[in-house]
Order: C-alpha cells, then structure tokens, then sequence
C-alpha cells in the first residue's frame, strides 16, 4: 500500500469517484428525464446531485486514514473540493 500513497493517486480518485457515482445515480433512479425537463435550471437538484456525488469520497477517505494512508486521504479530499465548491455555489 506505501506505492499507492501518493496524492496524484488520491486527486484521480477524488475527481473520478463522484462523477461515476453521480452517473450511476442518475442511471439508477431514472432522472435523465427530470434533469432534460429542467435543463438543470433548478439549482436546488444540481446542488443535491452534487452532494450526493461527494458519498463516495467521504466513504474512501475515512478508509485511506483507517489504512494510514495520509498522502492518498489527502488526495482524496482535494480531488472532491471542486464538487464541494459546486454543490454551495449552486445552493446560493
């Protein structure tokens, strides 16, 4: 585990994870149709697919630090900083 713990690693992992989920998320419950009919005007369900898209890298970084993995923790949440940033700035 010490080779992967590197931040270039952890920010690859934090842009991608979210944006996957959110994909999968939208596949799963259908919501293409609801996000067409909106064309994403509503911020208010861009700022929930936001923070629904961030779950997985709160769930991957508390792992990286119970495997003391700090640079890669690291990574991960810098990685997930932009979603952060979007889901308030959609709220406002």
């Amino acid at each position: 585990m010490e080779r992967l713990d590197k931040y270039q690693i952890g920010v690859l992992i934090g842009l991608v994870a979210p944006a996957l989920f959110g994909w999968a998320y939208i596949e799963q419950f259908h919501l293409w149709n609801a996000l067409r009919a909106f064309h994403f005007e509503t911020n208010l369900m861009l700022t929930k697919l936001c923070i629904v898209a961030v779950f997985p890298d709160m769930a991957l970084l508390f792992l990286f630090y119970a495997l003391d993995t700090w640079k890669l923790a690291k990574g991960v949440m810098l990685g997930a900083l932009p979603y952060v940033i979007a889901a308030v700035l959609f709220s406002v």
